[in-house]
């Protein structure tokens, strides 16, 4: 890929760019002519040097030379994939059909067919210009797949191809994709209750970064109420989790999710299920009471859960040298279940389903021996059991087009589902693989490794590498993985999750000392999490 080296001191002067693509094209002579050996490494950062001083100059976010850095920068790096999203994320050359052909040859270099086959379709339904070269570049494409596969694979990749021109791939989590978003419903969204917005930076005191750093008894104004911070109660990369007590009242605890920069996006969230989900399941989905937008940080005010998070109890298991039991595995397999069926009716998806993100609840009083109130989980079965939290990766689906698919990938390591890992369109499987993941921390104390069986017919499933023990409900746990695993996209998923569910529960209700048991391990599990 060349980059031409012609200049002047008064080209350079009225194109800053040039005298570092003047520095790469001569390194990249070397590269050519020596293949670089040890050298590899000063051209790699020559690159990202040139990368991290221009990118934000929109002078060169359309310029096919700069677009050529990029290019050689993710030839050279072991993230390709973190190179390519952050090309996206600034919409580099995103209009040009050159960007879609350089990073479709690059994938195909890589292996990776229907990726390739994905970013061709994609400058395509960008009307990327010149869109003939795009077109033309696709079919060359095609023509060199025939000759490397058979017949019916080169007609799968075809198919494929058809399919994704008919949806919208989208990356929901892309600032871009929400900035967009939230410009559209601002009129909306500013009139939610709770909502508050300064235009200028945090004014109290008490500033929020010393908060961060460690803050216990400081008392902060957030839109003129107190609170009292007495601990932090959960940190993520842009943001910490505080209990709180709002005006130093130990009655009325609170947690406030402290983020830099500011992100409404979960607040809107929050608002979303307050309307759409049935009040009788709303308290498995947290609860905000405002946010306050400043220029520098936003402030979440959300219920306080003093018992710990699903994660702690699989955590606590684990210190212990054991396992959760399999009746206590099952109810908060069912307890995810029935999260997942109201969410995703509901047209939302979570989008970060783990462990972290399922708050535990628990009931005033003791749960009974009833089998119809646990099953339909009322009295005081319906007041414990799982809380989803942490909704800033949350997908309103009632803001795309019909159809629309995802390409974002979450990146956090055991929860990339299987088409995330396949670089493959995907919409609600990315929970569906976060509740597998879970559920097999749960059983097995360790993340889930997979294992791809091929059919006869030349079709392939995915099961967790790891066996069952022999005394556990096998099938029940058979049935689960692989029909979640391999979700086919014709199948209500919805009515999938129902069936699953009510099997655990069918199980469970067979025998009344099972219940028994259950009620046993969640008292023990209380005071075991209630103490630490």
């Amino acid at each position: 890929m060349a980059i031409s080296s012609n200049a002047n001191a008064e080209d350079s002067a009225a194109d800053p760019l040039l005298p570092w693509l003047m520095s790469i094209h001569e390194a990249y002579q070397i590269h050519t002519e020596t293949q670089f050996g040890s050298r590899y490494s000063d051209f790699h950062e020559l690159l990202s040097k040139c990368i991290h001083a221009f990118k934000f100059d929109s002078r060169y976010r359309d310029d096919v030379r700069f677009l050529k850095v990029w290019i050689l920068y993710m030839e050279g790096s072991s993230d390709y994939e973190g190179v390519f999203r952050e090309m996206e994320e600034l919409h580099i050359c995103s209009q040009k059909a050159q960007f879609y052909e350089y990073v479709s040859l690059f994938f195909e270099a890589k292996g990776r067919l229907i990726d390739a086959c994905v970013m061709y379709n994609l400058g395509i339904s960008r009307n990327a210009q010149p869109l003939g070269r795009l077109k033309k570049a696709q079919v060359l494409f095609l023509e060199r797949m025939s000759e490397i596969v058979s017949r019916g694979s080169i007609q799968k990749i075809i198919d494929v191809l058809s399919m994704q021109n008919c949806d919208h791939l989208i990356n929901p989590w892309s600032p871009a994709t929400i900035k967009n978003l939230l410009l559209k419903m601002n009129a909306q969204f500013v009139s939610y209750e709770g909502y508050h917005t300064m235009n200028r930076a945090y004014p109290s005191k008490v500033s929020l970064s010393s908060l961060l750093k460690g803050g216990r008894n400081k008392t902060v104004d957030i839109g003129g109420q107190k609170y009292q911070i007495k601990g932090c109660a959960g940190k993520g990369g842009f943001a910490q989790v505080f209990k709180a007590f709002a005006d130093s009242n130990p009655d009325d605890v609170v947690a406030l999710k402290i983020q830099k920069p500011p992100f409404p996006w979960e607040f809107y969230m929050y608002r979303q299920l307050d309307v759409r989900i049935p009040v009788k399941e709303r308290k498995s989905f947290g609860l905000a009471h405002g946010v306050h937008l400043y220029s520098d940080y936003s402030v979440l005010v959300s219920n306080y859960f003093a018992h710990g998070t699903l994660q702690d109890a699989i955590n606590s298991h684990l210190i212990k040298g054991g396992f959760v039991e399999e009746v206590l595995c099952m109810y908060y397999t069912i307890e995810m279940l029935q999260i997942l069926e109201t969410l995703h009716d509901a047209s939302i998806i979570h989008g970060d389903f783990k462990p972290d993100n399922l708050l535990i609840r628990y009931s005033r009083d003791d749960p009974t021996d009833n089998e119809n109130e646990f099953r339909l989980r009322t009295g005081p079965w319906g007041d414990q059991g799982l809380c989803l939290v942490d909704w800033g990766r949350g997908i309103d689906l009632s803001l795309f087009p019909n159809n629309t698919q995802f390409n974002g990938d979450c990146r956090t390591s055991g929860f990339r589902c299987i088409e995330m890992q396949e670089s493959k369109p995907w919409t609600f499987q990315v929970d569906l693989y976060g509740l597998c993941v879970i559920v097999h921390m749960m059983l097995h104390s360790k993340y889930m490794d997979l294992e791809r069986r091929s059919s006869p017919d030349g079709t392939h499933t995915y099961h967790p590498k790891l066996h069952f023990k022999r005394y556990w409900k096998v099938d029940l746990w058979e049935t689960l993985f692989g029909k979640l695993l391999n979700i086919d996209p014709a199948v209500d998923h919805k009515k999938l999750l129902q069936s699953l569910k009510c099997s655990f529960q069918d199980y469970i209700c067979s025998d009344p000392k099972l219940i028994k048991k259950l009620k046993e391990l969640l008292v023990k599990q209380k005071s075991s999490l209630c103490s630490a």
